[in-house]
């Protein structure tokens, strides 16, 4: 629905349609017996005539007239569930380019609009630039309708489609674009593997006879809890136009898509589990009445459902190909139903024409497809979590509260938001106190007595190059570069507590006193070379994940010799086949509690300014957390007070060594990314037993803790985890994972998702990524200092030859030669 949310369209596929288009269509190769040997099919079978549907059915017939192509659609010609679609410039500039046809007649129908209106706690705010542009769908489907049978397409309306294998068998091709119930792809589930996900909210469909100005956003905050309004435009009245009495409206008149949405508790709450169609539509357009300005709201077999997700393992099967809504679903938050499917169509029809074979066209259409899919669900995702999740936020400012709601899917960042509307987005940030000409990422940020000057951190990395725990040279360079890159606080990695914490040979310790000098010698480094930098270090003990090869020898693998005893929560191996920990005994446990408080007097001595303890990825205090890892019966498991008793013990022995004007935090795995690990939940009640206990900030992070995780890898993917804590525990986090660009950061930032952003290869891959981030901005202030000998560096060089002369003359039109 909202198309600013989505991802680009397809060019590639466009272009290449476009191309054989003008070179002028073919008939196609007649070799109706052979489907597998050739693309080019000559009898294809579609079934739904939705928009994907008719779109490819136009496509293909227009490629190859001589194509022989059926739409099979069960409904009425004007059967339509929907009001209004919303398509972005990006699809529509891959329709005008492959069907200026349609795209013409499309034209004469938009409507379009730039701004977005929300409205919350009576307080509305609008953000501009946006390029919107609607129409209803009985509309298109009209057009796509006319658009097919101009061009020799078969329409069978009211017409239950033959069985799919049928079908296979009588034609060339089948494309399955019958709908997120697509019943071609259940007659083939054991190929397609379809994992259909149903998730929190109810919605329905509903229209109104007027015309939104914007794209409205509307909170009620209800006796019975949150439920929001999605609106907009899809109908303006021509100057000429006459009022109608269709039952459902005409489509030059004024109308707008009203969805309304709340989570499945809200509405059983509210008794919209038993009212029928007329009462639910009448009682929504009281609910939001002064958004509708007291004007009703109709219904068209309108019913309340719930969104599900649609992910299939395969897209095709022999000559049977999945399209639209049957393949995959996104949520109508972000707009890409329709956007999807057009772009499906034009992907397939480009492969059909390039491929020899029908089964390469089918398989290169879904490499080309399943990743911009994939990421357009990821975001789709962000988008419905963000709406399931919206009473989380309600207390945000706000311009805050907007801001957020327009970059939840984080397909709108900070930076596009600002060059789309340089005003909301300055007033945004004044609300959030950034000084004057300051990006958000480069305002400061206090823990206890420690300021922080920008929020960026260099996150912790295990670097397996120390000698028997000392940090040597290597470090030294390592730490002392990045603190001279511009960010607040440098981590450490992982430093151990003991020689039996490790987890390689390589990795550095604090349990020896020369272990404290060497590291001294760092921190001096980065307190004289880099004033204003911090400088932290992350104590923490391997665990059951200890004793093994240097990463780039072998991640996880036991040492060949001279392996360590293992100590755990529980004597579980991390890996099939690998070292079983013995279960540590009470006395142990007091011994390593101690091991950690002697640490970190030595940490406190050696001049670090924060201190972090791990309690994420699978290590010993991991170890405990985690129902996966932690099968005692004693006091320190079961429950999750249990789990967590030994963890705050030794939390509670190093804050009491360690300066009190010196902040800790703690990193967490606020996910196990396994079945029946760590709930989000618990995540939530874990970090506010340490922030009780005293913890600063929580480091949250995912994962790690048993070998068998299916993480939900993308970009930014574990920020909300901190989010979430963030905004319910009540305590400053410091958001992990994929956050790649200072876009991200400011945007993350800004929407109030997280204080503070930790990045790891991206201060690899540049030692001075903030301050390259400065510059890129055009910042120069307090919050990104360059060291006095790397001033002359910071512009970024010239690449080549920008002041070349003009041209004196442009000619227009053809050249004159006489």
């Amino acid at each position: 629905m909202l198309s600013s949310q989505g991802s680009g369209a397809n060019p590639g596929a466009r272009g290449r349609v476009d191309q054989r288009l003008r070179r002028g269509a073919r008939p196609a190769p007649t070799n109706p017996h052979s489907p597998a040997k050739t693309s080019h099919p000559l009898q294809v079978a579609i079934v739904g005539g939705g928009p994907g549907g008719l779109y490819t059915a136009a496509l293909l017939k227009r490629l190859a007239p001589d194509r022989r192509v059926t739409v099979y659609e069960r409904g009425a010609p004007d059967d339509t569930f929907g009001f209004g679609v919303v398509l972005s410039d990006e699809t529509l500039g891959g329709i005008e380019h492959a069907d200026p046809t349609v795209y013409e007649a499309l034209k004469a129908h938009f409507v379009r609009w730039d701004d977005i209106d929300i409205v919350h706690r009576g307080t509305r705010h609008t953000s501009g630039g946006h390029r919107f542009a609607a129409l209803g769908r009985r509309r298109l489907l009209e057009i796509l309708h006319q658009r097919c049978r101009d061009l020799g397409v078969e329409l069978r309306f009211r017409t239950e489609a033959p069985p799919p294998d049928r079908l296979a068998r009588t034609h060339d091709l089948v494309v399955a674009a019958d709908g997120v119930h697509s019943a071609t792809r259940e007659a083939y589930r054991d190929v397609f593997r379809p994992r259909l996900t149903a998730h929190r909210c109810r919605y329905i469909w509903l229209a109104a006879d007027f015309a939104f100005d914007a794209f409205r956003f509307e909170i009620a905050e209800t006796e019975h809890g949150v439920m929001q309004l999605h609106g907009y435009p899809y109908s303006r009245p021509s100057p000429d136009h006459h009022p109608s009495t269709r039952p459902y409206g005409p489509q030059n008149e004024a109308a707008s898509t009203v969805i309304v949405e709340m989570r499945e508790e809200v509405w059983r709450a509210a008794g919209f589990d038993e009212p029928d169609e007329t009462e639910s539509t009448a009682r929504c357009a009281k609910i939001f009445a002064d958004a509708l300005g007291g004007r009703p709201l109709r219904s068209n077999k309108s019913a309340w459902t719930t969104f599900r997700t649609v992910v299939n393992a395969r897209w095709s099967h022999g000559n049977v190909v999945l399209l639209g809504d049957a393949a995959h679903t996104a949520h109508f938050s972000i707009g890409s139903g329709t956007k999807l499917a057009v772009e499906d169509a034009l992907a397939l029809a480009a492969c059909l024409e390039e491929r020899p074979t029908l089964q390469e066209a089918l398989t290169a259409y879904e490499e080309e497809r399943r990743p911009v899919v994939a990421s357009t669900q990821r975001a789709a995702k962000a988008s419905l979590e963000w709406f399931e999740d919206l009473d989380r936020y309600l207390g945000q400012p706000p311009r805050q509260f907007a801001f957020n709601l327009l970059t939840r899917s984080r397909r709108v960042t900070h930076e596009n938001l600002r060059l789309r509307d340089a005003d909301f987005t300055g007033e945004v940030e004044r609300e959030f106190g950034c000084p004057p000409d300051t990006p958000p990422m480069f305002t400061p940020f206090r823990l206890r007595g420690l300021t922080l000057r920008n929020r960026v951190v260099v996150s912790p990395m295990d670097m397996y190059s120390a000698t028997d725990g000392v940090p040597g040279d290597f470090h030294l360079v390592h730490l002392g570069a990045r603190a001279l890159g511009g960010a607040a606080l440098v981590m450490t990695e992982m430093v151990c507590v003991s020689a039996e914490g490790r987890i390689t040979p390589g990795c550095a310790g604090l349990y020896t006193g020369r272990q404290g000098g060497a590291w001294r010698r760092i921190t001096d480094f980065v307190h004289d070379s880099a004033p204003g930098t911090a400088i932290g270090v992350q104590l923490g003990h391997s665990g059951r994940k200890g004793s093994t090869r240097l990463m780039w020898e072998g991640m996880d693998e036991p040492l060949p010799e001279g392996n360590w005893p293992l100590v755990a929560p529980s004597p579980l191996p991390y890996r099939p086949g690998g070292q079983v920990p013995r279960e540590l005994s009470r006395a142990q446990l007091t011994d390593v509690r101690e091991q950690f408080r002697a640490a970190a007097e030595r940490a406190a001595g050696a001049g670090f300014d924060l201190l972090e303890l791990h309690c994420a990825h699978g290590y010993l205090l991991s170890g405990f957390l985690s129902p996966l890892t932690n099968h005692r019966t004693d006091a320190y498991g079961g429950s999750l007070e249990n789990r967590l008793r030994f963890p705050l013990e030794v939390f509670d022995a190093v804050r009491e060594v360690w300066p009190d004007e010196r902040p800790m935090t703690v990193r967490i795995s606020a996910t196990d990314w396994a079945e029946g690990g760590t709930s989000d939940e618990e995540a939530v009640e874990i970090a506010r037993a340490f922030a009780a206990h005293g913890a600063d900030a929580l480091d949250v992070s995912t994962g790690q803790v048993v070998a068998g995780e299916r993480p939900e890898f993308g970009r930014s993917y574990q920020t909300p985890y901190a989010d979430r804590i963030r905004h319910e525990a009540g305590v400053p986090v410091i958001a992990v994972g994929a956050i790649s660009s200072w876009d991200d950061v400011n945007s993350l930032i800004l929407a109030g998702r997280t204080d503070l952003c930790a990045l790891a290869r991206p201060h690899l891959y540049d030692p001075h990524w903030t301050l390259h981030a400065a510059a890129e901005q055009g910042y120069d202030g307090p919050g990104a200092r360059w060291p006095a000998p790397y001033r002359a560096g910071s512009r970024p060089p010239r690449t080549g030859r920008s002041d070349a002369p003009k041209p004196r003359l442009t000619l227009h039109g053809p050249r004159q030669d006489g």
